[in-house]
């Protein structure tokens, strides 16, 4: 008769195809994160909005209606419609004359978050480091 080898049972374990799968994980998330944090800062008020003390001479108001068509009205001037090449070209005139230019931003209550987002994203791109949304006190909202 022979002798049967009996196999002990392995108490170790192979952790080689776990490294490569963490390392490939590692990797999509090392390309994806900058991907991931793009976007438009706002500063939104944590409060209560109060009336601003504001230069009409120095403020600029941006707006975007219902159709995303653009205006623009500088200081005490007229709102004129613009297009987004002039809506970046002449707020980058008007900081380049006034740097500490006020710009509001203001959209009707009905038109889409992206058209305003679209609007907040020209004025970044423009160079505006700060901007002010407009909005109605609460007595004349009914």
């Amino acid at each position: 008769m022979s002798k049967r080898h009996k196999r002990k049972p392995m108490a170790e374990i192979n952790v080689v195809p776990y490294i490569d799968v963490m390392m490939v994980l590692l990797v999509i998330f090392m390309i994806s994160q900058p991907l991931l944090t793009q976007g438009v800062k706002v500063e939104l008020p944590q409060a209560e909005t109060e009336t601003l003390d504001l230069d009409p001479a120095d403020t600029l108001i941006a707006k975007v209606n219902l159709d995303g068509e653009y205006f623009l009205t500088i200081g005490s001037g007229e709102e004129r419609s613009v297009t987004t090449t002039e809506l970046i070209e002449q707020v980058q005139a008007q900081l380049t004359i006034n740097p500490k230019s006020s710009i509001l931003v203001a959209g009707d209550e009905k038109t889409e978050y992206k058209l305003v987002m679209n609007l907040l994203a020209l004025l970044n791109n423009a160079g505006v480091p700060k901007v002010g949304l407009m909005t109605r006190p609460l007595e004349e909202i009914k």
